[in-house]
């Protein structure tokens, strides 16, 4: 019998209001799995990711299954408190906050596990430099690095990536995405957002295309050939 599940989706819909944004979205994530979820902007895959992490309810409670136990429309403190983390597109840090205020209140919840101060500077060096600087100082890519690290501060089993290359330059894409590995390693499953087809093929295990809210395509990363993502994607 194959492992269950660490997070299920079952035929999960997600509204806006009265705009329905996601129609019966239905996958899996294993534990230390990493999972690419891509598609053309507008295809719902931030809503996705917002729906799991509990800042859009869920219209079901057992729309969303983590770790056996149906959580869908739980609050967001409630998921962190579970394991799950986000890290959200744009980064969101707090521009008042130092590199190290920021990380620290994302230990918080105090759920045990190996992510400290200390993990995260030995995973993300520059940070532990730049640890005294206004979070507003750093590049792109460090605050990409302290948004990933104040989401590993919580201890997260599954850890949410939203759109984590976003307006930043190849070279510290590779960098970010080289680490991601090393995350899996240690078991944290991890959902990664891409508008970048070809990060999130190097990156996954498995990839779903969303085009309109719904799930296209689904395969094994290494059975995917450029011209059936792109017949998804775009829908010809």
């Amino acid at each position: 019998m194959p492992d269950a599940p660490l997070l299920a989706l079952r035929g999960l819909d997600a509204f806006y209001g009265d705009f329905q944004a996601l129609f019966g979205v239905s996958l899996a994530v294993a534990p230390g799995q990493v999972v690419a979820v891509i598609g053309a902007n507008g295809a719902g895959k931030s809503t996705l990711l917002k729906t799991v992490a509990g800042l859009i309810a869920a219209p079901r409670r057992d729309a969303v299954v983590f770790d056996g136990e149906p959580v869908g429309g739980l609050p967001a403190h409630a998921m962190v408190g579970r394991g799950i983390a986000l890290v959200p597109e744009g980064r969101r840090l707090f521009p008042s906050l130092s590199v190290e205020e920021n990380l620290l209140i994302g230990g918080r919840t105090r759920r045990a596990g190996p992510w400290s101060l200390e993990a995260v500077y030995a995973f993300f060096p520059v940070l532990a430099e730049r640890r005294h600087a206004p979070s507003t100082a750093l590049s792109g890519g460090q605050q990409q690095m302290v948004a990933i690290g104040r989401a590993l501060m919580s201890n997260p089993r599954l850890l949410l990536c939203d759109e984590i290359s976003l307006g930043l330059a190849p070279v510290i894409v590779r960098d970010i995405y080289a680490r991601l590995p090393a995350l899996a390693a240690q078991g944290t499953a991890m959902v990664i957002v891409e508008q970048d087809v070809s990060q999130a093929l190097a990156a996954a295990d498995r990839v779903f295309c969303l085009r309109e809210g719904r799930v296209v395509l689904e395969d094994a990363a290494r059975a995917l050939t450029r011209e059936a993502v792109a017949a998804a994607y775009f829908g010809v």
